[in-house]
């Protein structure tokens, strides 16, 4: 842990002390306390993605029972209710899939968010639609992850006619790539459907494996595939396994649970400056307190109770009275932790979805204009000066127009091939100027803010490019 802290710069560099209604000698030392939390207490943000229909919502709602996240009392109701509309199977999905219309239709439309453990591990889960009509929604569950599992229908046909074009399973896995996430679990699940066929587990493999290493970008190292069965519970747990899978997977290859349990801790930034970008606000306090209730990730620096913070866009402060870090009620939180936060004397008119928390000692920048280094997807119509795009960053998507192509650069060298080009076809990288239409965003440069500094373009509902910010242009609105 210290090792870690040292290379976050906990020792020797420290984001400006924020203003505090808490005197100097009775605030927490947030790096010392940080530093006795042990592995497990340190949160995981995870993301569920993948095609609509390949379990995703089944398998994170079975997980999260056997884990004990979720009670046998609780199951059972949702089994009887689930029962009484003729979708008993959908019965784990209900965990996390709670809106009337979600379950009557049997998709996930919105991000659902639990809660698990493993042995050394502690997971803030965020459940991603995979309909094409909610990828907003997966954008943003996505944007607040750490790690991601990407669900894989096995069942014959399900996993090509998600693969292939039209199928969500490319996009979502270049979505999370692009938002910054580098371990990912691919759960080959419904294999109980093949018989648990070893061949079909290594066809997905295959087919998937090289377009995960050759175009979107992960690590052989960093990718893992695990098969399961979502609705059984099978290899989820535990490693009691029927026989046509233990003759070619064995007894000592891991479940779902085995590999969550050894991801890798990402390297938070506890020195920077305080952002936390806002995914939900409503009026009243946690409790029975007074006040405005904001929930988000916080995504560089910490917070304690007393803190003075500021909301950009709009400037205006309020103050820390109460928080829940991880559904626990608690005095201080830094990067990577889930928090609700009560915040006094700011008006709730002031917050809006994708806003952004920071210290009014260091704020966030916010602008209209920025240069950005982008790498151009799959595309049917050449992007050329003022071309109009929708833009999504965290939670935010804002109309905007690619206003300036100014280099064409070679991915592999970082050379510039060409300046000023006259338009960006499929498969270059480039940097642009971009242009925001309706209203100036928070906004980060990736050198600052590596988790703040990513955007993705979408057109016509389809994912057109991605990149990182490299210069902001003009500042304010």
């Amino acid at each position: 842990m210290t090792q870690d802290m040292n290379a976050m710069g906990l020792v020797n560099k420290a984001a400006p002390e924020p203003i505090s209604k808490i005197p100097a000698s009775r605030r927490i030392d947030i790096s010392q306390e940080y530093a006795n939390r042990d592995d497990k207490q340190i949160q995981l943000n995870i993301c569920i993605i993948g095609h609509v229909d390949s379990g995703k919502s089944t398998l994170t709602g079975h997980l999260s029972f056997m884990l004990g996240e979720i009670d046998a009392r609780t199951m059972r109701k949702f089994e009887h209710e689930s029962q009484k509309i003729g979708k008993g199977s959908f019965a784990f999905a209900w965990a996390l899939d709670e809106t009337e219309e979600e379950r009557n239709r049997g998709i996930t439309m919105d991000v659902g968010v639990g809660h698990f453990e493993t042995p050394n591990r502690r997971f803030n889960v965020l459940d991603a639609p995979g309909h094409l009509d909610f990828i907003r929604n997966m954008i943003s569950g996505a944007a607040q992850s750490d790690v991601a599992i990407l669900v894989i229908d096995a069942a014959k046909n399900s996993f090509e006619s998600g693969f292939e074009s039209g199928g969500q399973t490319k996009e979502h896995a270049i979505l999370a790539r692009s938002l910054g996430v580098q371990q990912l679990i691919v759960a080959v699940n419904k294999l109980d459907t093949m018989g648990w066929s070893e061949e079909r587990f290594k066809e997905i493999q295959s087919k998937l494996g090289d377009y995960l290493y050759q175009h979107v970008g992960f690590k052989k190292t960093s990718v893992q595939f695990v098969p399961v069965s979502g609705l059984l519970g099978i290899n989820l747990v535990s490693h009691e396994r029927p026989e046509e899978l233990k003759t070619w997977y064995g007894d000592k290859q891991p479940t779902l649970v085995d590999v969550l349990d050894r991801l890798k801790i990402p390297t938070r930034l506890l020195d920077r400056p305080l952002r936390m970008r806002v995914t939900d606000f409503f009026k009243g306090g946690i409790g029975s307190s007074g006040g405005v209730s904001v929930a988000g990730n916080i995504e560089s620096g910490s917070v304690q109770v007393g803190d003075q913070i500021l909301v950009v866009p709009g400037n205006e402060t309020g103050y820390v009275k109460t928080m829940q870090v991880n559904g626990e009620v608690a005095n201080w939180a830094v990067a990577g932790d889930s928090v609700v936060m009560t915040l006094v004397n700011l008006d709730i008119m002031n917050l809006s979805n994708g806003c952004m928390l920071c210290s009014s000692k260091n704020t966030v920048p916010v602008t209209t204009n920025f240069e950005a280094q982008i790498v151009v997807f799959d595309i049917r119509v050449p992007i050329t000066p003022g071309y109009p795009v929708v833009l999504h960053y965290g939670s935010l998507d804002e109309p905007a127009t690619i206003a300036k192509l100014v280099e064409v650069i070679d991915k592999s060298t970082g050379e510039v091939t060409k300046k000023n080009p006259r338009c960006l076809t499929k498969g270059m990288t480039a940097k642009v100027h971009i242009k925001m239409v309706q209203r100036a965003i928070p906004l980060e440069t990736f050198r600052d803010n590596k988790q703040l500094g990513r955007v993705m373009l979408r057109k016509n509902g389809e994912t057109i490019a991605a990149g990182i910010v490299n210069k902001i242009l003009t500042f304010g609105s």
